[in-house]
């Protein structure tokens, strides 16, 4: 008998009064979720749970209003519905519609209870009270937290219990990367994972756990294990492509993302849905991770693409991805045919920001000064006008929010884009002063993955001056941390690559362009490898080695 199968045969003879609820869900994982709703509303909910596990929220709360509507007094489908709402890792709640589902099931939580079939199922209500009773919402998350940790400690059996409990852990987290929290979630869903490892909230809160340059390979197998999952969740196949960011694994990245956004595609399909219900996030991550590949066009006809939903589409989520891709067409390209930018400004400063930054940054290197500057003023004007706004939340909560960590972000790029017009301008000083500064600021913030919202990480950008100042030692060590943060970004590679070579740094040079090499395997004909690198391969090759 193996370790589900006893955990699931100990809990059904404790609970003999519940109704076994089936426990896969097509493509999309296998759980097994007792309860005491009818029969017949089993399938429903646990697709339900199953979507809930990989984010699918909208999906999830229609296959638990299918539940209720064949039993309006399963309390755990009512639970189901109102969990949707909550979105811990985005940051995002909607409090007024969950109430609205508990509401539906019964008006006051002692009624609710007594709809419940078993003190187990109790728990789950009351926990839900916590998330959504009153008081500001880091308070309520970490209450909720507290109560799943308590369901999970009273059934141990439960693997739904343990799977949001690791959840809520993260979710206490309010999207700052505190590493002993994550640890924590992480031990409770390697648990979970052991126990059952075709559960998709398992490795789905590992993934979350491990995806920064020193942990992810801890999560490794959880992102192979979870694409095999759930290849219907369009989030889940996203999901794995975090860990290989944090690698620079970028072959893995595009391949993950490419199937995101397909899956998204059909799902947009068959539902008769607009474009901005595809996964616009996948999209971006592929664009990025082309161009860390060298494979600009393919890159490029993924920009054209978003453009596309962008000017179809015209809302904030659609503007920011666009703005966040053509930063990134443009900085990695070295501000290669600049695309225009889309003249609407109903985008989150972050967006806004990187926008203008590589506006200014393509700027910079045609030698049009003004341009930069116009740039430049954007940034700043737009920047002042969240931070006299009177309200900042705590962290984004979505593309028109702005948080502090928001104003951060923005200034590490207005600072940055001044440095680079002080440079032009022939004042080092101050110059050097300001990207200094910029390296101080981004560090201030958490860890961040994915593609950089600071277009270009303000340490490879000072590795860039150094080197044209001729100070290569300064230099490397700016790329190698910026590789630290972001390893096997390209840009940072090369100009590791040329300071290693200017300092007769052998062993760093062969790394770097080894790396380098082996990302620039399928890249564009046009796409040159650093000086050092060129020079490195022509040397092997003359020598025959």
């Amino acid at each position: 008998m193996t370790l589900k199968t006893h955990l699931i045969a100990v809990l059904m003879a404790s609970l003999p009064a519940l109704t076994p609820a089936a426990e896969s869900g097509a493509a999309l994982g296998t759980i097994s979720f007792p309860n005491s709703g009818a029969k017949e509303a089993q399938a429903p909910f646990i697709r339900g749970v199953l979507l809930l596990h990989s984010f699918e929220y909208e999906d999830a709360r229609e296959a638990f209003r299918e539940a209720r509507a064949i039993d309006p007094r399963f309390a755990l489908a009512a639970w189901g519905e109102a969990m949707t709402h909550n979105h811990p890792l985005w940051r995002e709640q909607d409090r007024a519609a969950a109430l609205a589902a508990m509401n539906a099931l019964a008006p006051t939580l002692g009624e609710r209870l007594r709809l419940a079939g078993t003190d187990r199922e109790r728990g789950y209500l009351r926990a839900l009270e916590a998330l959504y009773g009153e008081g500001e919402k880091p308070a309520r998350d970490r209450a909720y937290a507290e109560a799943m940790e308590d369901l999970a400690r009273r059934h141990p059996e439960d693997l739904e219990a343990r799977s949001f409990c690791a959840l809520a852990i993260l979710g206490t987290a309010q999207g700052i990367r505190d590493i002993p929290t994550y640890m924590r979630a992480a031990a409770v869903a390697e648990e979970v994972f052991a126990a059952n490892p075709q559960h998709p909230g398992a490795p789905h809160y590992l993934i979350h756990s491990y995806d920064d340059p020193v942990h992810a390979p801890l999560g490794l197998r959880a992102a192979r294990v979870y694409a095999r999952i759930a290849p219907a969740a369009s989030h889940a196949q996203h999901m794995i492509s975090h860990i290989y960011v944090a690698l620079g694994s970028w072959e893995e990245t595009v391949a993950a993302n490419v199937k995101a956004f397909d899956v998204s595609e059909e799902r947009m399909k068959a539902k008769g849905l607009g474009v901005d219900t595809l996964n616009y996030h996948a999209l971006h991550w592929m664009e990025y991770s082309y161009l860390q590949l060298g494979r600009f066009e393919e890159a490029k006809a993924r920009l054209d693409q978003m453009r596309r939903y962008a000017e179809q589409s015209g809302t904030s989520r659609a503007l920011w991805h666009h703005a966040a891709m053509r930063a990134a067409w443009i900085v990695e390209t070295s501000g290669r045919s600049a695309p225009p930018a889309i003249p609407k400004d109903e985008m989150g400063i972050t967006g806004a920001a990187a926008d203008q930054f590589a506006t200014g940054y393509a700027a910079i290197i045609a030698g049009d000064v003004a341009a930069a500057e116009e740039a430049l003023s954007r940034i700043g004007a737009r920047r002042d006008a969240a931070a006299s706004a009177g309200h900042l939340c705590a962290q984004t909560g979505s593309y028109l929010d702005t948080s502090k960590t928001d104003l951060v972000v923005s200034e590490v790029m207005q600072k940055s884009l001044r440095g680079l017009i002080a440079l032009h301008r022939g004042d080092t000083t101050a110059g050097l002063a300001l990207l200094e500064e910029s390296t101080a600021a981004e560090e201030s913030l958490p860890h961040e993955f994915g593609p950089p919202i600071i277009v270009k990480p303000s340490h490879e950008l000072y590795g860039e001056a150094l080197l044209k100042l001729g100070r290569p030692a300064d230099a490397k060590a700016q790329f190698e941390e910026a590789l630290a943060r972001a390893p096997r970004r390209s840009l940072a590679l090369a100009g590791l690559a040329r300071a290693a070579g200017a300092t007769g740094d052998a062993v760093a040079l062969g790394r770097a362009c080894a790396d380098l090499s082996s990302s620039y395997a399928g890249a564009d004909a046009k796409v040159q490898r650093p000086e050092p690198c060129a020079a490195r391969a022509a040397a092997s090759e003359s020598s025959g080695s």
